[in-house]
């Protein structure tokens, strides 16, 4: 009798543990413990604007700790709260068609623009790997020509950024002449892996758009970028740096909101993330290699 309890207690205790690892994303949920120690680099940076932890439960509007109380709505219904993430344990579960946004009016701080304004966006991310998506920032791609601003993206791949960590600049909000859309972005040089928690982030000082994974930034050699050829000016194409990415045109106040998990295109909201956001955080300052390194987990 004793034997047969232990051996039903045991089966139990495998059920119960299988159970944990569940997961939406590719059946796997690891609980896992606030990171209080990195909490507390994050917010020992004198420049930091906002940090997101995404610890609410889902239903519930999403604060950041830092500057102001920004508080993200969610869009197109609940967004879930996952067990599991680098940052508090917990991360937001964005299936493709769920995001959060905060109204240009509320924006404050976040809005970040001017000449020699800097920027700094990092997020901790498990990405599907399914399509393009934007992380968080300003970044509106329709209303009235255009509000584009600065946003973190993976998987920009029209303008040689497919499957990297991609950050966006925009002066006038608007594509960049002659081209539809807009080119001023950096692409890291590694690929973001799949179904693996990261740290992604973008910098910008000014003059350079320069993208992180995992706290490293690799340079890239010129090359011909796609979809450039036969444009005015450009008969054979334009050869640029993807990274680090020069732009001295400086971030414009283009009245985008700010936003997580998509962006305003011409057919509604899109560009959307698939997969989990474990916390982001954004500074007015470009942060350097050494400072992003700490921020990695």
């Amino acid at each position: 009798m004793l034997t047969g309890r232990l051996i039903n207690h045991f089966i139990i205790t495998v059920i119960l543990s299988l159970l944990c690892w569940y997961s939406p994303l590719q059946g796997q949920e690891i609980t896992v413990n606030s990171n209080d120690k990195l909490i507390k680099k994050i917010l020992s940076e004198r420049n930091l604007v906002a940090l997101w932890k995404f610890d609410e439960e889902t239903g519930n509007p999403r604060r950041a700790l830092g500057e102001e109380n920004f508080i993200l709505e969610e869009g197109n219904g609940p967004v879930k709260r996952i067990n599991e993430g680098p940052i508090s344990g917990k991360s937001i579960y964005l299936d493709g068609n769920k995001y959060l946004s905060l109204p240009n009016s509320q924006t404050g701080t976040l809005n970040l623009h001017g000449k020699d304004q800097e920027v700094t966006v990092v997020a901790w991310i498990k990405w599907t790997g399914e399509q393009t998506g934007f992380i968080g920032g300003m970044w509106n791609e329709y209303a009235e020509g255009g509000k584009r601003q600065y946003g973190l993206f993976v998987d920009l791949p029209y303008y040689n950024g497919a499957d990297q960590v991609c950050g966006h600049i925009s002066h006038t909000g608007k594509p960049t002449p002659p081209f539809p859309y807009s080119i001023d972005y950096s692409a890291s040089k590694q690929t973001v892996p799949v179904d693996e928690w990261c740290t992604v982030a973008f910098t910008y000082d000014g003059e350079y758009i320069t993208s992180y994974l995992n706290g490293k930034s690799l340079s890239r050699e010129p090359e011909l970028i796609e979809h450039t050829k036969g444009f005015p000016g450009y008969p054979e194409g334009l050869v640029q740096i993807k990274n680090p990415y020069y732009f001295p045109h400086g971030m414009g106040d283009n009245g985008s909101d700010f936003t997580v998990g998509a962006v305003l295109l011409k057919r509604g909201m899109g560009n959307f993330f698939k997969g989990l956001i474990g916390g982001l955080a954004i500074y007015r300052k470009a942060l350097n290699e050494r400072d992003l390194i700490k921020l990695v987990p």
